[in-house]
């Protein structure tokens, strides 16, 4: 098999590690499967994700490349992958790697093979860009802290919130060893980019159960990001039959991280606006507004912690409102200071003016 099909075949297969928020990646149609255009940090740059090997002996029910079920197996030699992503970076403009694989037995020799193809990539072709390593489950502390030394950003997935929802999925990961150490380890080492995860979302946990993994992790974990991915059910996997996950409550999960990590909400807030255990099919700010706010705020008087609870206001109009020395009188004002007035009105009050009813929002 030529390097262009093994190419084809282990770039699809790193489609399903996230790198963003999935309306943040886009396939590059390049005729190569694995290149994406990726939103990280304010910028947009194109990220090669590949999986080094995708014969695994993993039983991940659904994962395509666990075992018994991709039927074309594939490798990269350290040598090819390594001289592809240079071809790809002079030619292509890729600016970044983003590299996994399966485990064909032993997570140790897996992970020696991606770090012999980044030694490669930054010694022999002098690539000092963005390289992310995913840590594999059972790795040796040796290993994970050998390619610290190489990558910019490392990640090992947590899959899901427990240990009892990752034993329905896959009965060969120890959720506190395998992962959870893991992770542990990762967050002692000194990464430009620090450390991310992964969680499926699934029909297996409630909302509640996820965030209070998400809490626990940013806590503990020092990570950088959560990523989410709704369940997608693959041919040939033992969930192909399976319902897909809902995008709707993986975007709710995501904005629910953001007021979390940017905002500084606290946990427990969220639980004023949950049924069951469930986030609502709605904005989780607005709902939570709607469920804590009972009459209009002084836009005026209101303090930072106050302000930015209110739909409409972000961390960046709010700061700019309590450094105003004059008053806000209309809001034209709010929205020249970036304010989203319409979201807002319902919430607030200038001037002595506001929206009667909010009951209709």
């Amino acid at each position: 098999m030529d390097v262009l099909e093994k190419a084809r075949i282990l770039g699809d297969a790193g489609r399903y590690d996230s790198c963003g928020p999935r309306a943040c990646e886009v396939n590059v149609r390049s005729g190569l499967g694995g290149i994406y255009y990726a939103k990280a940090e304010h910028r947009t740059c194109r990220i090669y994700k590949t999986i080094m090997d995708n014969n695994c002996s993993f039983d991940c029910k659904y994962c395509p490349n666990a075992r018994g079920g991709t039927k074309t197996k594939a490798s990269y030699q350290p040598e090819e992958l390594a001289k592809l992503f240079d071809y790809l970076h002079k030619h292509l403009s890729v600016e970044g790697l983003f590299l996994s694989s399966s485990v064909a037995g032993d997570p140790d020799k897996a992970t020696e093979r991606m770090i012999a193809a980044v030694q490669l990539l930054r010694g022999k072709y002098q690539f000092s860009g963005y390289v992310h390593f995913k840590v594999l489950p059972g790795t040796s502390y040796e290993l994970i802290k050998q390619a610290s030394e190489l990558a910019t950003r490392m990640s090992i997935n947590i899959e899901a919130p427990n240990k009892a929802v990752l034993a329905e999925l896959a009965s060969c990961k120890d959720y506190k060893i395998d992962i959870l150490r893991r992770q542990a380890w990762i967050s002692r080492l000194n990464l430009a980019g620090g450390q991310t995860t992964q969680l499926i979302v699934n029909d297996l946990a409630t909302d509640k159960d996820i965030l209070n993994m998400m809490d626990w992790e940013y806590q503990h974990m020092n990570l950088r990001r959560i990523y989410f991915s709704a369940f997608k059910p693959v041919k040939g996997t033992p969930l192909e039959h399976e319902a897909p996950g809902s995008v709707l409550r993986q975007n709710r999960l995501y904005n629910v991280d953001f007021l979390l990590r940017v905002y500084g909400y606290h946990l427990e807030e969220f639980e004023l606006a949950m049924e069951d255990g469930m986030l609502p099919g709605r904005d989780p700010k607005l709902a939570l507004a709607q469920a804590t706010f009972d009459a209009p705020v002084d836009i005026n008087e209101a303090p930072y912690d106050e302000l930015i609870r209110i739909p409409g206001i972000g961390p960046r109009t709010a700061r700019k409102i309590v450094e105003r020395e004059a008053k806000i009188t209309t809001f034209e004002q709010l929205q020249k200071l970036g304010g989203w007035v319409k979201r807002a009105k319902p919430f607030i009050e200038i001037g002595g003016k506001r929206q009667t009813m909010l009951s209709q929002f």
